[in-house]
């Protein structure tokens, strides 16, 4: 279509150029014709050969015979560069507008491509969202302790970080702490027996509540001194089992174990992060721990039981929730792609009329050339 375009263009200036020369001959013809009907003495003389003896019909009849022919001046010269210029400038606008339309339409299916694409991608990929929620008191926990041979000295509540004294290795002290103890094969292996401790773990958050738990062991063949141990979600989910060897073994296979070495004070600070899943909600303990040494004032004969210290205290009074959020937001997106494709049905159009407008304007102007060929021959 746009090579049909200029070659019209280069077809109407070959015209243009052959009208003109025709009209500049008519134009020399007719003058030499006016001047030999001025200047022969035979075409413009009378027949006694003077002016004062010719009759009025005679002169008529004179210059009637000197006019040009009424086919000659069919072709108006001053109006053919003007139908040639709107033509050819019409032809070459569309063209342009058409070339930009179709940038255009390019540029907006980037866009729809591009839109989609951001769209599945956050879609995903959701973002994770961390949200805080304040309670008054925590659920207690169940602190699992793996003591092996290490014997309980004491188990005690204390509220604003006051603790009391240790107990010397050779007595025990009364606890105010809910105890269970289980027995149970470890869940990686059924030859190992493993007896848990389970200790009901703080609450009040808000008076400082901790636990302060003492061990001693006298063990002199281990390279390494330590006590393991676990912390699940509650504590009156152990009492409420049915059978709690089963639901131990499930704890050690969702929850991580630590340690805290002998001679020295850990204390630990726990938080909980709760995760909701795809079917249930999952619970995780954080911890901060400290350690101090234990600066040991026995007699020598009684330092060879070693003696660990362990203190338990929530942090803070928060849950920490975490969430997936999906950032993709399907009601801009689909506006953006309205948006798109309005514009590009639009292109379509315009483009489509602009055609069938090219189309007609080639059509007409080939009967002008027609025309204007029979009217020259």
């Amino acid at each position: 279509m746009i090579y049909d375009t200029f070659q019209e263009c280069g077809t109407s200036f070959r015209i243009l150029v052959f009208s003109i020369n025709v009209t500049f001959f008519n134009k020399s013809s007719r003058s030499k014709s006016e001047n030999k009907c001025c200047f022969n003495g035979d075409d413009c003389s009378g027949p006694h050969g003077s002016y004062g003896n010719n009759d009025v019909s005679e002169v008529e009849h004179d210059e009637a015979s000197c006019d040009p022919l009424p086919d000659e001046d069919i072709v108006d010269s001053n109006l053919m560069p003007i139908t040639f210029n709107k033509a050819c400038l019409k032809n070459v606008f569309t063209v342009i507008l058409v070339l930009i339309y179709l940038l255009l339409s390019t540029v907006a299916a980037f866009l729809a491509y591009q839109t989609i694409s951001d769209f599945m991608e956050k879609l995903n990929h959701p973002v994770m969202s961390v949200s805080y929620k304040e309670v008054e008191e925590f659920t207690p926990p169940g602190i699992a302790l793996y003591p092996g041979k290490a014997q309980l000295l004491s188990c005690m509540h204390h509220y604003h970080d006051n603790i009391p004294p240790p107990v010397s290795s050779g007595s025990r002290a009364e606890g105010d702490c809910i105890i269970e103890e289980i027995i149970y094969y470890g869940p990686y292996s059924n030859q190992t027996q493993k007896r848990a401790m389970v200790v009901r773990g703080p609450t009040d958050v808000r008076n400082r509540e901790l636990i302060f738990l003492q061990f001693s062991r006298n063990e002199t063949e281990e390279d390494f001194s330590a006590i393991s141990y676990m912390i699940f979600a509650e504590f009156s989910d152990l009492l409420e089992s049915s059978d709690k060897a089963a639901f131990m073994m499930d704890c050690e296979r969702n929850y991580s174990m630590w340690t805290f070495s002998g001679g020295f004070r850990t204390w630990v600070k726990m938080s909980l992060v709760k995760t909701p899943g795809r079917g249930s909600e999952s619970v995780e303990f954080r911890q901060e721990s400290s350690v101090v040494k234990y600066i040991d004032k026995r007699p020598p004969q009684e330092q060879a039981n070693e003696l660990f210290f362990a203190v338990f205290q929530w942090r803070d009074p928060f849950i920490q929730q975490v969430k997936d959020i999906v950032t993709a937001n399907p009601w801009n997106t689909i506006a953006i792609l309205c948006g798109v494709f309005m514009a590009l049905f639009k292109a379509a159009d315009f483009a489509k009329l602009s055609i069938k407008w090219m189309i007609k304007i080639r059509k007409r102007h080939l009967r002008a050339k027609l025309r204007e060929m029979n009217q020259i021959s």
